[in-house]
C-alpha cells in the first residue's frame, strides 16, 4: 500500500511539475514573439541565454555536483547548439508572423519526425506507429492546407522546427552517457551563448529600458521551463508525464487570445487534434513496444 500511496505522488508531482515546465515556456514562447517586434531572433536567443547561463551553472552543480560541469564530447554538445539555435530561430520567426497556437500546434509534430527518423536510422517502427505518422501528418494539411487561398509559406516554419528538434532529440544519443540530463541544458545554454556571440553583432539593436524587465522574464522562463520538464521526467515514467507536454496547445491560445487577440479557427483545433491524437498514440504505442521487449 504504501508503495502504492508513494507512485501515485510520484506521477501527481510529475504531472504538476511538467505542466508547470510547459506552461513556462508557452510564457517563454509569448515574450519571445513580443519582443520580435524590436529585437532579431538571434539578439533574443543570445541575451537570453546570457542572463540564463549563471542559472543553468547553478543548478547543474547543486543537481549533479562538480562533474556535471564537464564533458568528455563538447564537440557534441557544439553540434546540438547549432540545431537548437536554428530550431529557435525558425519557431521565434514563425511565431512572429502566424498567431501562437497554429505555430504550436504544427510544432507538436516533432514525435511523429522523431518516430519517422528513429524507423530510418535507429529501429524498426511497426505499422500502428508508421500509420499515427501518416494521421498526424493529415493534421498538418489540415491546418496548412496547403493550395488554399489562406495557405501561406510562413507557415512551413514550425514544421521545419519540428524536424530540426527531431534531430537534437535523436543527437542526445552521442552524449556521453555518464552525462546527466542538467550537464546537457548547461551546455545547451552555454553553446548557444557562445554560437550567437558573433552574428549578434550584425543584428544588434540598444535595447530599451522597459525591455530589460522582459529579457529577464525570458530567460527565467525558459530556464525553468526546460529544468521543470527534466525533472518531471526523473520524478514519473515518461508515458504518465509526456503527453501532458500537449497542455502548451491551451495555453498557446489563451496567451494569443489575451494578448494579440488571435483566434484559431475550427481547421485549426481540428488539426491541431489530429496531431495531438497521433502523437498520444505513439507516446503509448513506444511505451508499449518498451515493456514487451524488457
Amino acid at each position: 500500500m504504501a508503495t502504492q500511496t508513494s507512485s501515485r505522488q510520484n506521477n501527481l508531482a510529475g504531472i504538476m511539475t511538467m505542466c508547470g515546465g510547459v506552461a513556462a515556456l508557452c510564457i517563454n514562447d509569448a515574450l519571445a514573439k513580443g519582443l520580435m517586434d524590436h529585437y532579431s531572433p538571434i539578439q533574443i536567443i543570445f541575451l537570453r541565454n546570457i542572463i540564463a547561463l549563471p542559472f543553468a551553472f547553478l543548478v547543474a552543480l547543486k543537481m549533479g555536483g562538480s562533474r556535471s560541469l564537464r564533458s568528455n564530447r563538447v564537440h557534441v554538445h557544439f553540434m546540438r547548439g547549432v540545431v537548437w539555435i536554428a530550431a529557435t530561430v525558425m519557431f521565434f520567426t514563425s511565431i512572429h508572423h502566424l498567431g501562437l497556437a497554429e505555430a504550436t500546434a504544427l510544432a507538436f509534430v516533432a514525435p511523429l519526425f522523431i518516430t519517422a527518423l528513429s524507423a530510418i536510422f535507429i529501429a524498426r517502427v511497426g505499422w500502428r506507429r508508421w500509420l499515427a505518422v501518416s494521421v498526424g501528418f493529415v493534421g498538418v494539411l489540415v491546418i496548412v492546407r496547403p493550395g488554399a487561398a489562406t495557405f501561406e509559406l510562413i507557415s512551413l516554419l514550425p514544421i521545419a522546427t519540428a524536424f530540426t528538434y527531431a534531430i537534437l532529440m535523436l543527437s542526445a544519443r552521442f552524449v556521453d552517457t555518464r552525462e546527466s540530463m542538467w550537464t546537457l541544458l548547461l551546455y545547451l545554454s552555454l553553446t548557444s551563448a557562445i554560437l550567437t556571440s558573433i552574428p549578434v553583432i550584425f543584428v544588434w539593436s540598444p535595447v530599451r529600458a522597459e525591455d530589460i524587465w522582459l529579457f529577464l522574464a525570458i530567460a527565467l522562463c525558459g530556464s525553468l521551463g526546460m529544468a521543470m520538464i527534466t525533472q518531471a521526467f526523473r520524478f514519473a515514467e515518461a508515458p504518465t508525464v509526456a503527453p501532458f507536454d500537449y497542455t502548451a496547445l491551451i495555453w498557446a491560445t489563451a496567451l494569443g487570445w489575451m494578448f494579440w487577440g488571435e483566434t484559431p479557427d475550427v481547421l485549426t483545433f481540428v488539426g491541431a487534434a489530429i496531431i495531438t491524437a497521433s502523437g498520444l498514440f505513439v507516446i503509448f504505442r513506444e511505451s508499449k513496444v518498451a515493456a514487451e521487449t524488457t
